[in-house]
């Protein structure tokens, strides 16, 4: 009697998580696989069964592999990058240094300020001929630099400005996990002979992985989430180097109105991102030093 008591009130305490997990989660993905299976509805054409059209030219489609290559390029940039300028960061604020609280505060306003506000923010650095970065490579004659409308430089620029708003972000949990870290155990490498290097290979950063597993989970999902900065500073140009899956996701749904195609692009992005969260959870997690 007691068990079943514990069962019921058991089950009854989880049920508001298990309805948000489904209404918002598992239900949304049960309906783009669906709608990802029928035409798009339009005007008095209502939707119909074609099974996997949508995924057969989804591969004849150039701007999705476009799309593919860019978030692949984005995603292996701004992850590592992000994430040792974060722990370099960490570092520093770690220290005993003198104003390492303002530096904190300076390393951590990025993540704050709204993504559009960042991206205005940037557009005026990469404006040609009147912008900041373009008037000081002017003096050294090298001036009149289109970063965001020339095909080559407009990704690099979307992957700095990622760079500098997400490190600060990774920064405070790297820096709570060093704060995590035993002054003895460092001291004691000290005591042994081993130099900063040293201990960071073989002290701090075996400790530290459970801190990396979770901030590159973060990345991961950030890296493939894009969508705000590419509105507000390319919409996806020039030539579509600066299209991402979501924004052409964003794009196809909401510009183009396809909806049936968008959902399954969606599917696509949910797989991809399933494939590298087994990866994390069934590989990576598995060499982490839990404490």
């Amino acid at each position: 009697m007691r068990g079943s008591r514990t069962v019921l009130y058991s089950s009854l305490l989880l049920l508001p998580a298990a309805v948000l997990l489904w209404v918002f989660t598992y239900q949304p993905i049960l309906t783009t696989m669906f709608n990802s299976l029928y035409s798009t509805p339009r005007g008095r054409r209502p939707a119909h069964f074609v099974g996997l059209d949508n995924y057969e030219a989804m591969i004849a489609d150039p701007v999705f592999w476009k799309a593919i290559t860019n978030n692949v390029i984005y995603a292996l940039t701004t992850i590592p990058l992000s994430m040792l300028l974060a722990l370099a960061m960490a570092l520093i604020v770690n220290a005993n240094l003198r104003g390492k609280g303002l530096m904190r505060m300076a390393f951590f306003t990025p993540t704050v300020l709204p993504m559009v506000a960042v991206a205005n923010i940037w557009l005026f650095f990469y404006a040609p001929d009147y912008g900041l970065i373009d008037k000081f490579l002017g003096l050294f004659g090298m001036g009149g630099n289109n970063f965001l409308g020339s095909v080559e430089t407009a990704l690099p620029a979307i992957i700095v400005i990622t760079i500098w708003k997400e490190a600060g972000f990774f920064m405070i949990f790297y820096l709570a996990g060093l704060q995590q870290i035993s002054p003895t155990l460092l001291e004691a490498a000290r005591l042994e002979g081993a130099g900063f290097w040293q201990i960071l290979r073989r002290v701090i950063l075996p400790l530290l992985m459970p801190t990396t597993l979770f901030i590159s989970i973060n990345a991961v999902i950030g890296a493939f989430r894009l969508v705000d900065h590419v509105v507000a500073m390319t919409k996806g140009g020039p030539d579509n180097a600066t299209t991402l899956l979501l924004f052409y996701i964003y794009q196809t749904g909401f510009a183009f109105w396809d909806t049936s195609y968008a959902a399954a692009l969606t599917m696509v992005l949910l797989a991809i991102l399933a494939a590298i969260a087994l990866f994390q959870f069934g590989y990576a997690d598995k060499r982490v030093h839990y404490r």
